[in-house]
């Protein structure tokens, strides 16, 4: 298993392939997360196939679609972009479209909105280096812990808030301090339900399940209660990633403006009622 401070140290050092291209480091956040995303769920599927593959023999992984938490359209793994010769931005947006319609209920607009095919910003040869980078990391179960690899994501999910600390970072992102406070004062208890309406990467909301944990309880009892909802469509794809990532199932986040469309009501959710987080994030 790797460290925290190798993984961290090895998706910084990827992310840093950008440095010096036409994206500018204010945006990086929507390119890196998302790949970073890509290749774990790529990594963890495989893992799913070799373990059905030593129940059910060498048959179509594709017929045991149960051993995945996951759906990979064919063509659509990250080994079938590295091998794409060409046009590899085209081709990745296509696989990321394709992963999310397939996962409608979970997955729908995890990716974001970042335009991949756009050459002005990625070349062919950038987005090989980039890719490649990512590629040397293995980010699989059993080679990273959940616990580990959400500990990475949030601290490249920092990284790129220092990076944006000038131009508003605090639109989507808290100080964990902050959070950390912020959560021993409402002190969530197990079987409450969370709800943050102005969520931005999904922090208040681990923060609660973290602080329940840290008390002896058990997150589960949780799920199907974890609500948050963001007006950004790039910020609100973050939260989701970042709650998969570390490990937690059976949550909404919803990309709307809370004042204007509000996507949680009491009738809703069932009587939300319990924690809520109103003017940070």
């Amino acid at each position: 298993m790797q460290e925290s401070r190798e993984v961290r140290a090895s998706l910084w050092d990827s992310a840093n392939t950008l440095r010096g291209s036409a994206v500018d480091r204010t945006d990086w956040k929507g390119y890196i997360l998302p790949l970073l995303f890509f290749k774990r769920i790529s990594d963890v599927w495989d893992e799913e196939t070799a373990e059905a593959r030593e129940i059910y023999g060498e048959a179509d992984p594709s017929l045991f679609p149960e051993v995945h938490r996951f759906v990979l359209p064919e063509g659509c793994h990250w080994n079938d972009i590295r091998e794409v010769p060409a046009n590899v931005g085209a081709a990745l947006q296509r696989a990321m479209q394709e992963i999310e319609r397939a996962n409608p209920d979970t997955l729908f607009r995890v990716f974001g909105s970042a335009d991949w095919g756009n050459k002005e910003k990625f070349s062919d040869e950038l987005l090989k280096d980039l890719i490649e980078g990512f590629s040397e990391i293995g980010l699989g179960n059993t080679t990273v812990s959940t616990d580990v690899l959400g500990d990475a994501y949030e601290y490249l999910v920092g990284k790129f808030a220092d990076v944006t600390r000038r131009n508003k970072a605090g639109e989507f992102y808290t100080p964990r301090s902050v959070v950390r406070m912020m959560v021993e004062i409402l002190d969530p208890q197990e079987s409450e339900s969370i709800y943050d309406p102005a969520c931005g990467t999904g922090g208040m909301l681990l923060g609660a399940i973290e602080h329940v944990m840290r008390k002896g309880g058990d997150p589960r009892t949780f799920y199907g209660k974890i609500y948050g909802q963001e007006k950004n469509l790039t910020t609100a794809a973050i939260a989701r990633m970042n709650l998969v990532l570390h490990g937690i199932e059976d949550f909404q986040v919803a990309r709307e403006d809370t004042l204007r469309s509000p996507a949680f009501t009491d009738s809703s959710t069932g009587g939300l009622a319990t924690q809520v987080h109103q003017q940070n994030r």
